[in-house]
């Protein structure tokens, strides 16, 4: 049975918009956890560095291969039903992880949870951006893309809660949000309809913004490129800034993870105001805004001396990366044909993928040949660099 076509834009306060933002916080909960247990990993596993470096290294390569067909499914068969079968698979990995007795075991636990966002953000997204019409639809999109920082947060944040206060050992962690994920399900089963096509289409077709009428265009493909050299940036980043913090500013490793935590926390707030703001000023112009207030906050907190500047000018990176998600995620809706939206927006992560396996190590190599610090000037040299391709190459209305 096909899904039913909404006639009219949702609320805001929509009880899809709900169910899309409780779900993405439950898919992104996982997101961090196995970083953050490599201490324990490494000790209870006698497990090398480079043998980490493959755990992080296999999921975001399981991502990557299986982006753009979880794309085409859910074009093909709804976003509900993928939705469902990402949670199942999340499932799934949360079990296996609550039992796994080798590295291997939890290696393919991990994948299946990171494989659980990949088959989730297409379906989600394109359900989200035909809800609402143009002029709503970065305002949903920042409160969805809330629930997504704020999942990144609530995993960690977990680990240590449950390990540190309840005495959980890592593996109860992982079954403790089997529960969860069951609530998730439930919720996605009570959506009632789902929007088969963009809210506009039964509105206004004339109001604000022309839809992409085909999926390949060069200024998409421009706008993929800008996303895979901002991920480099990215990954490079957060691959070495814990080593960065602890061995080079002195910070204490609690405390270097409370300040990247608390990076990741600024977005449960900047995500949803980014995505007010962007309804006012456009996608593209709140973005080339937004990130070059964030490469001048990351360039400016290497560059003066101290600390305290060092961490104030951080979390401000962070804090105006995170008011740009809306606007960015937006502008993928607006490039992409309604009927095609779950292939756009496999085609919008799947940079993010290649490149979370590969900036790793192109960072680590910068590391060796130059110096730490390197990796962060290269890092910020990228950015730019990709600031250009978003200003002269992606052509917008």
């Amino acid at each position: 049975m096909k899904p039913e076509t909404v006639d009219r834009s949702a609320s805001i306060f929509s009880y899809g918009l709900l169910v899309m933002t409780l779900t993405h916080t439950l898919t992104h909960a996982f997101g961090q956890m196995h970083t953050t247990l490599f201490p324990v990993l490494k000790d209870e596993f006698g497990l090398s560095y480079q043998q980490l470096g493959v755990i992080a290294a296999i999921p975001p390569l399981c991502q990557s291969l299986l982006s753009i067909p979880t794309g085409l499914l859910s074009d093909r068969f709804g976003s509900k039903k993928m939705i469902i079968v990402s949670m199942v698979v999340a499932c799934a990995g949360s079990l296996l992880a609550g039992v796994a007795r080798d590295p291997l075991m939890f290696i393919v636990a991990v994948s299946l949870l990171y494989i659980n966002t990949t088959i989730y953000h297409p379906a989600s997204y394109s359900f989200t951006t035909r809800l609402f019409q143009p002029r709503d639809r970065s305002k949903a999109l920042g409160i969805h893309g809330a629930g997504g920082t704020f999942g990144m947060s609530i995993g960690p944040l977990s680990l240590a809660m449950l390990m540190g206060y309840f005495a959980f050992g890592w593996r109860q962690v992982y079954l403790f949000w089997f529960v969860p994920l069951l609530v998730g399900i439930v919720t996605v089963f009570l959506i009632r309809s789902e929007p088969s096509e963009d809210a506009e289409a039964k509105i206004d077709k004339s109001k604000n913004q022309t839809q992409a009428t085909k999926l390949l265009t060069a200024s998409l493909a421009f706008f993929l490129v800008f996303s895979g050299i901002r991920m480099v940036g990215s990954g490079m980043i957060t691959s070495f800034m814990s080593v960065y913090l602890v061995g080079t500013k002195g910070l204490s490793q609690t405390f270097a993870s409370l300040v990247i935590g608390s990076s990741s926390l600024m977005g449960i707030f900047a995500a949803p105001l980014g995505g007010f703001l962007t309804a006012r000023f456009g996608e593209k112009r709140w973005m080339m805004a937004m990130f070059a207030l964030s490469y001048l906050s990351f360039g400016l907190a290497f560059a003066l001396p101290g600390t305290a500047p060092f961490v104030a000018l951080y979390l401000a990176y962070g804090f105006f990366g995170f008011l740009s998600m809306a606007a960015n995620s937006a502008l993928m809706a607006q490039l992409s044909p309604s009927r095609q939206r779950g292939l756009g927006y496999a085609l919008f992560f799947l940079p993010g993928s290649v490149m979370g396996a590969v900036a790793p190590m192109i960072a680590a190599y910068i590391a060796d040949a130059f110096g730490l610090l390197s990796i962060f000037m290269v890092s910020l040299a990228v950015y730019v660099v990709g600031l250009f391709v978003l200003h002269f190459g992606v052509k917008v209305d």
